[in-house]
C-alpha cells in the first residue's frame, strides 16, 4: 500500500518560511508580513516576498533560504519565489507638503571640502539605482556644482507650463543642479538671501515625480545653504563624509552637530580615501594616514558605514561622466559603493518602521484615552 502525500497548505508553506530571519529587523519575515501572494497549485508552489527596499543586500540570500525551505516539505516539487520591494518612507511628517512623491531624502554633508563629497553622492545615487530603485540627484552646492561634469550632462532643464523645472536625466537618474542655471565659465556669487530662495525653489517648484530615494550633494561646512537645506528639507537621513586624517575629526564633528539640532538622523561616516592598493604588490598603503573615520565615528556615536579606497580611475570616471559604479562595477571602490547603498537603505528602513511604531503607539494611547 503507498502511502499518501499531504498537499501543503498556506498555513504549511507560512511555518517552513518563518525560521529565515530579517537581520536588520531580527524577526521572521512572515512576522513582518514579507511574504505574500502564496499561491498552490496541486505540487507547485509561489509566492512573493516584499522587501522594504530593492537595495536589501541579502534578498538573494533570502530567496534560495526560502526556496530550500518551501522545497523540502511534503507534496512539493516545484517552488517559485518572486522577490519585490515596496520602499518604506522615511521623513518628517510636518514637512510632509515638500517633496511629497519622495519617499526617503538623503543628505550628503562634509564638514570642509576636498573630501570627495561628490563623488560619495553621485556614486550612492547611482549605486541605489542599479538595485531597481527610483532615485533622484540634488546638487545643491551652489558655490561649487560638479554633479554636471560627473554625470555628462548639461543645459537648461525644461520648464512645464505650471512653471514647474522638470528635472535632467542621466544614466536613469533624475538629475537637478545650480549648474544647469548659472554660466559654467563664470563664478557663483550670491548673498544669502538668493541661496535661501534658490534651495526653496529646488524643494518646492522641481518636479520630481515618484523616487525611492533623492540623493543631496551639499556644499560642505554648515553655511547658508546648508542650513536652509537642513531646515527646509524632509531629511531622512544624513551621510557625513570624511577622510582619514585626525583633523577630520573636528570637521565631522561640525557636520553632526549641525543635523542634531535640527532633529536629522546621522545614518553615520563614510571615510573616503581611506587607502590606496598597490597595483603591482596588491598591499594597501595609507597615504593621508589611518583611523580618521573610524575614532569620528566612536567619538560621535554613529557607525562608520564604509572605506572608500582611493583610485585613479574613480577621479577619471568621474570627469568623463560615467562614475566608477558604472565604469568599473567590479573595482574595489565600486564595492564600496554598492555596500553603501545597501547599509544606507536598511538603516533607512528600520528608521521608518521605527516611526511607524511610534505613530501606532501615539495612536492607540489617543484612542485608549478617548475611551
Amino acid at each position: 500500500m503507498i502511502a499518501s502525500v499531504s498537499a501543503p497548505t498556506e498555513r504549511t508553506v507560512l511555518e517552513a518560511l518563518r525560521p529565515i530571519i530579517d537581520p536588520d529587523f531580527r524577526k521572521s519575515i512572515v512576522d513582518l508580513g514579507f511574504v505574500k501572494g502564496i499561491r498552490i497549485e496541486g505540487s507547485h508552489v509561489a509566492f512573493k516576498i516584499e522587501l522594504t527596499t530593492p537595495a536589501c543586500p541579502v534578498k538573494e540570500e533570502f530567496a534560495r533560504q526560502a526556496r530550500e525551505a518551501v522545497s523540502a516539505l511534503d507534496g512539493v516539487d516545484a517552488v517559485e519565489v518572486e522577490m519585490t520591494a515596496n520602499t518604506r518612507g522615511s521623513r518628517p511628517a510636518q514637512k510632509d507638503g515638500v517633496l511629497p512623491g519622495v519617499s526617503n531624502v538623503i543628505a550628503v554633508a562634509s564638514g570642509k571640502g576636498g573630501v570627495g563629497k561628490s563623488t560619495v553622492s553621485v556614486n550612492l545615487a547611482l549605486a541605489l539605482r542599479k538595485t531597481g530603485a527610483t532615485v533622484g540627484l540634488l546638487d545643491i552646492d551652489v558655490y561649487g556644482p560638479s554633479i554636471p561634469l560627473m554625470l555628462g550632462v548639461h543645459g537648461r532643464p525644461e520648464v512645464t507650463e505650471e512653471r514647474k523645472i522638470v528635472p535632467k536625466r542621466a544614466h536613469d537618474l533624475a538629475v537637478m543642479s545650480i549648474g544647469f542655471l548659472a554660466d559654467e565659465k563664470a563664478p557663483v556669487i550670491w548673498r544669502g538671501p538668493m541661496v535661501h530662495g534658490i534651495v526653496q525653489q529646488f524643494l518646492s517648484d522641481v518636479s520630481w515625480g515618484s523616487l525611492d530615494y533623492l540623493v543631496l550633494d551639499l556644499p560642505p561646512g554648515t553655511g547658508d545653504a546648508a542650513l536652509t537645506l537642513t531646515q527646509s528639507a524632509p531629511l531622512s537621513g544624513a551621510v557625513i563624509v570624511t577622510t582619514p586624517q585626525e583633523v577630520a575629526l573636528i570637521d565631522a564633528r561640525k557636520g553632526l552637530k549641525m543635523f542634531e539640532r535640527v532633529n536629522v538622523p546621522v545614518l553615520g561616516i563614510v571615510e573616503n580615501m581611506s587607502y590606496f592598493v598597490c597595483p603591482t604588490c596588491d598591499t594597501k598603503h595609507a597615504l593621508f594616514g589611518e583611523g580618521g573615520g573610524e575614532r569620528a565615528a566612536a567619538e560621535l556615536g554613529v557607525d562608520l558605514l564604509v572605506r572608500i579606497p582611493l583610485q585613479p580611475d574613480v577621479v577619471v570616471s568621474g570627469d568623463e561622466g560615467r562614475p566608477t559604479v558604472l565604469a568599473h562595477p567590479d573595482s574595489a571602490a565600486a564595492h564600496a559603493f554598492k555596500d553603501l547603498a545597501g547599509v544606507v537603505a536598511r538603516k533607512l528602513a528600520v528608521l521608518s518602521t521605527e516611526q511607524l511604531t511610534v505613530l501606532e503607539s501615539a495612536i492607540e494611547w489617543s484612542s485608549d484615552s478617548a475611551q
